[in-house]
């Protein structure tokens, strides 16, 4: 692909989590492609349907949490690495969900589900090293399991109401996840 066209296809993407995150099902293409700079053409040109537009923003979206949570990880502090990870999935997750549940929404089957999985699957992959990494380091509870970690982000993630709210409820649930003194 041209550089050129991969930078349309790009800013398509980042136009379309705005929208279908902001409207749900009633986000259009054309406010997409207006979003994005471009023409309706080129939407379609690199997504024949809607559906396959919200399936390729899900991919993409979860893909570039799994990169920054492995780039993360490189870094130093483990224990700092999984916060910023677990913040970033609480605040990012309506958007998120609001594209899953869209393509969730009857349809012909498209595989849809088999490239969302595996971009799922690298994020919890990257989520539980970081887990990991952070334990090892003592940064991190030594008790806590990935399973335990996506419970309660998913729980944080559909918390509704003031914003102020979930993310000082983040806060306290990151001190939980700290390790205890005995540790």
């Amino acid at each position: 692909m041209r550089s050129d066209a991969r930078a349309n296809r790009d800013r398509v993407l980042a136009a379309a989590e705005e929208v279908f995150g902001e409207s749900g099902n009633a986000g259009s293409t054309e406010e997409v492609a207006r979003r994005a700079g471009v023409g309706i053409g080129t939407v379609f040109r690199h997504f024949p349907t809607k559906r396959a537009l919200v399936k390729a923003t899900i991919v993409r979206h979860l893909t570039l949490l799994a990169e920054t949570a492995r780039a993360r990880g490189e870094g130093g502090e483990a224990g700092a690495a999984f916060r910023e990870t677990f913040r970033e999935m609480v605040s990012g997750a309506p958007a998120k969900l609001t594209l899953v549940a869209l393509l969730e929404e009857p349809a012909d089957s498209t595989g849809s589900a088999d490239e969302v999985e595996a971009a799922a699957t690298m994020v919890r992959e990257a989520v539980e090293e970081l887990l990991s990494r952070g334990q090892q380091a003592g940064e991190v509870r030594a008790d806590a399991t990935v399973d335990e970690v996506y419970m309660l982000i998913r729980a944080l993630a559909n918390a509704r109401g003031d914003r102020t709210v979930v993310d000082r409820a983040v806060d306290i649930v990151l001190d939980g996840l700290s390790p205890r003194r005995s540790e």
